[in-house]
């Protein structure tokens, strides 16, 4: 009877945890039609969303902004979407002098929510469509990482140079030798374990369990980048020492630069430019 009571017990955790995983809030992301309203009440009626498939993948959009003008690609961290630079796509002095776009990285937001994709060449590769199609002759195409995002968008520049004008990253994961290494990391990634995760969660621990070593292959090739690199955070590494400029302009912390409007106005009167 004890043993029947326990087992009962442990199905409805094991319920319980399911139901919970599959909440909308642990999946940090909005849909079109919550992202279309937010920006409305924030005076932005100019957006449009958009989804492309390339190797068996789908990675989805939003854009507001200027066509014909310069590119500013926005890519978010681990885990995340497109929504968490909705600020940017609302503010309408950035988008009347840019087109910018958000995406929802591969396994996050409504890019094959949950399908993970563990290699930054592959998504790089995976958000080229993006740069070659909105990018106008001409103009530039500024490419804004954060967190996970700034190696990526590096990677971007490394295997794409002709793509890329100016990178921007925001307290971005650049640096092998500061990455952490979590004893709990690869248990969580056992098939009998990774289930517990909610999803937004499991895809961002399967991209970042290979992080570390992705970067140290990254280090030779950052010499190569052509394009100008700026960083809001400083970090005392002889890859950021040569051709990142730390952005000041009123802002005291990492998070104020993710939203501060004088951030912003330099991300287009700055990138690009040579470095000084």
């Amino acid at each position: 009877m004890k043993l029947k009571k326990r087992q009962a017990i442990a199905v409805v955790l094991c319920a319980g945890l399911l139901v919970t995983c599959q909440m909308e809030f642990l999946k940090f992301r909005k849909n079109d039609a919550e992202q279309k309203a937010i920006l409305a009440s924030k005076g932005q009626t100019d957006v449009q969303f958009g989804t492309y498939a390339l190797n068996g993948r789908n990675i989805h959009y939003t854009k507001s902004g200027a066509p014909g003008e310069a590119l500013v690609l926005m890519v978010h961290g681990s885990p995340g979407s497109s929504d968490a630079m909705l600020d940017y796509l609302a503010d309408t002095n950035l988008t009347k002098q840019a087109l910018v776009i958000t995406v929802d990285r591969p396994g996050f937001g409504f890019s094959d929510f949950g399908k993970a994709e563990r290699s930054l060449t592959a998504q790089a590769e995976q958000l080229r469509p993006l740069v070659e199609k909105y990018r106008t002759p001409g103009k530039k195409a500024i490419l804004v990482g954060h967190s996970y995002g700034g190696p990526l968008i590096a990677r971007m520049a490394i295997d794409f140079p002709e793509l890329v004008d100016g990178l921007v990253i925001v307290a971005g994961s650049i640096d092998p030798t500061l990455e952490p290494d979590y004893w709990w990391a690869r248990p969580l990634d056992w098939w009998a374990l990774r289930w517990m995760l909610p999803p937004a969660f499991r895809v961002s621990n399967q991209e970042i369990l290979p992080l570390k070593k992705e970067l140290e292959d990254m280090l030779s090739f950052w010499a190569d980048i052509r394009c100008p690199v700026r960083s809001s955070k400083e970090q005392k590494t002889a890859l950021c020492q040569q051709k990142t400029l730390i952005l000041r302009g009123g802002c005291s912390s990492t998070a104020d630069h993710c939203r501060c409007r004088c951030w912003r106005a330099k991300t287009i009167s700055s990138c690009g430019q040579n470095p000084r």
